[in-house]
């Protein structure tokens, strides 16, 4: 099994940067898509950003031009680079991977335990 852990959250002032890092653990054969969601109070958990395998990145329209994405291959490890923080960013957010299963041979989604982002002043 393929395990992912989060860090990086924590509190930060409006117009702050945090950088949050995702590493995968445990039988990793392949990891396809990476990415991060969140989750904010009393709302679905939505898309923030997501990377392939060969760097190909997508944001909600919400963080386009203040936050990245960005992957370490060799390292299994996702990033999110996070600039220009709103208070409205305020979330859990969760780390996401398609890793290749074994015993179905075929993709499953992985998710971390997440890691709290707060922009407070």
């Amino acid at each position: 099994q393929v395990q992912l852990v989060e860090s990086g959250g924590g509190l930060v002032q409006p117009g702050g940067s945090l950088r949050l890092s995702c590493a995968a653990s445990g039988s990793i054969y392949s990891i396809r898509n990476m990415g991060w969601y969140r989750q904010a109070p009393g709302k679905q958990r939505e898309l923030v950003a997501t990377t392939t395998s060969i760097g190909i990145t997508n944001y909600a329209d919400s963080v386009k031009g203040r936050f990245t994405i960005s992957r370490d291959n060799a390292k299994n490890t996702v990033y999110l680079q996070m600039n220009s923080l709103k208070p409205e960013d305020t979330a859990v957010y969760y780390c996401n991977a398609e890793s290749f299963t074994v015993n179905i041979g075929g993709y499953l989604e992985v998710w971390g335990q997440g890691t709290l982002v707060t922009v407070s002043s």
